[in-house]
């Protein structure tokens, strides 16, 4: 099993291209970079940790923009979106951004993807809650076509555009891989339709085992091979006897969260994480 991690970028943490270099230095498989555009300051919707919001969703760089910056000053790691919120992006956009995000950094990219949980953020950008997974969809399929088509059209009920030319196409073919956050079991049904990837969140009682078994089930019953698909843990507890667990039961990856912290703080949480590698 891979360790990854995944850090919240902020205009007063430490710089993405200092971490970058860090976690490549250590052995790290990838780094996974989180995504709100901006957090309205009504605060309708409540954090679904509980509690007050934490500082560092409202200061988030744009994950692409600090990416391509980690990109450039690493080789090796995996370099993705843990998560980005679809329904809040132009698929045609994001399909030219992630095309040539992966493109130059020579296939390192991985598409993490979710639905969102913020009503107030989605409606600023005039996607609705109720109707978002739809439009996630929609927006995935839509984003393949223009990766794996010379001339991509796409008809859809909330999606629609005529014949184009979309370049560049990505480096990873067909394209890259897609990992769709979530654990209700329709998400797993999305996961087996459109998807490469499954991202749960390391909840309490998650064992690796109860994963891959609702995995396999759901791939059986769409018919898809389950061996065309992975299952990446977000956030589990950095702790030996449960990432041996997830690696037993045949978790490809684990993605350990950074807190936001000072940088020399940072570097020593690098360091314990870097002794959980194997």
């Amino acid at each position: 099993m891979r360790i990854g991690v995944c850090y919240f970028p902020t205009d007063y943490g430490i710089d993405i291209r200092d971490l970058a270099r860090e976690v490549e230095a250590r052995g790290f498989d990838s780094l996974m970079l989180p995504e709100h555009t901006h957090i309205p300051k009504s605060r309708r919707t409540p954090f679904p940790g509980g509690g007050e919001l934490p500082k560092c969703y409202s200061h988030t760089h744009d994950p692409f923009v600090a990416l391509s910056f980690a990109a450039a000053v690493t080789t090796k790691i995996l370099l993705g979106t843990g998560i980005c919120l679809v329904p809040q992006r132009d698929p045609i956009v994001t399909a030219k951004c992630i095309a040539s995000l992966d493109l130059l950094s020579n296939g390192r990219f991985l598409f993490g993807i979710g639905g969102g949980w913020n009503v107030d953020e989605m409606e600023n950008h005039g996607a609705n809650y109720e109707t978002r997974f739809k439009l996630m969809r929609e927006r995935v399929l839509a984003m393949k076509a223009l990766w794996t088509q010379e001339e991509a059209a796409f008809h859809g009920e909330m999606v629609n555009f005529d014949p184009v030319w979309l370049y560049p196409k990505p480096k990873q073919r067909p394209h890259p891989p897609i990992l769709l956050g979530g654990w209700s079991d329709y998400t797993l049904k999305r996961v087996v339709e459109f998807c490469d990837g499954w991202l749960p969140l390391a909840r309490s009682r998650f064992t690796g085992k109860e994963a891959v078994s609702r995995l396999r089930q759901a791939a059986s019953a769409a018919r898809r091979d389950v061996s065309t698909l992975s299952i990446n843990v977000f956030a589990p507890p950095p702790e030996e006897a449960i990432l041996a667990e997830y690696r037993e039961a045949g978790i490809q990856r684990s993605f350990l969260m950074i807190p936001d912290v000072t940088r020399d703080e940072i570097l020593g949480v690098l360091d314990k994480y870097a002794r959980l590698i194997s």
